[in-house]
């Protein structure tokens, strides 16, 4: 049966300073190192055969340890990145409430808007799951784990699983290092061909700030 792990990075500086990642390359402190060390000893179980990360270094190291383990190699892919927040990047929550209020509290209540001048949910839903999707294609009935960021395994999740975007956020924040599984249906549409089979396992404390800094 075809399953696909999502796997949130772990811990870095930013993360525990509650700055706002999106695509600022960040990597992980010695916390989030050791938690993706944690994170490989448990999903080694479920035998992957795929890993693909973002190719942004904190997904990459956090899909290493993994892959050691496995003994295969990790694929890359920028459709996997966290949302492109444009000027919110490496501001604080406090910042950004400062600087930019409205757009914030709008962003927070799920209105599709573009985070800094960046992307919307939406558009980081259909990159990531376009990406999913090609995997899954070339690798049925295999365990295919996707080493992503927290917005965009948030919005890669709800698109796959055919929610409406407003609904996204009733998906909670995937902690550092913790993962969700789905697998697919096997129902015929109009069903939504995957289900959501386990969500936000093995998770730490969770951060602060809705999705990744």
């Amino acid at each position: 049966m075809t399953r696909i792990v999502w796997l949130r990075h772990g811990r870095t500086a930013w993360n525990q300073e509650g700055r706002f990642q999106g695509q600022i390359d960040i990597p992980l402190d010695d916390i989030g190192q050791a938690q993706a060390e944690r994170a490989a000893s448990y999903l080694i179980h479920l035998e992957p055969s795929v890993i693909v990360s973002s190719d942004l270094e904190r997904a990459v190291q956090t899909a290493r340890p993994l892959a050691d383990l496995a003994g295969i190699s990790i694929s890359t892919d920028a459709r996997l990145r966290e949302t492109h927040a444009g000027s919110w990047q490496g501001l604080t929550h406090g910042e950004i409430r400062e600087q930019f209020g409205p757009s914030l509290d709008q962003w927070t209540a799920g209105v599709d808007v573009r985070p800094g001048g960046g992307e919307t949910r939406r558009e980081v839903g259909q990159r990531v799951s376009e990406s999913v999707a090609e995997y899954v294609d070339t690798h049925e009935g295999k365990t295919i784990v996707v080493v992503t960021h927290g917005g965009s395994a948030r919005a890669g999740i709800g698109m796959l699983l055919g929610l409406p975007d407003h609904l996204w956020l009733s998906l909670g924040v995937l902690a550092n290092c913790s993962w969700s599984i789905m697998t697919p249906s096997g129902h015929q549409p109009p069903a939504p061909p995957w289900r959501l089979t386990e969500y936000n396992a093995g998770s730490l404390p969770a951060p602060v700030l809705g999705d990744d800094r």
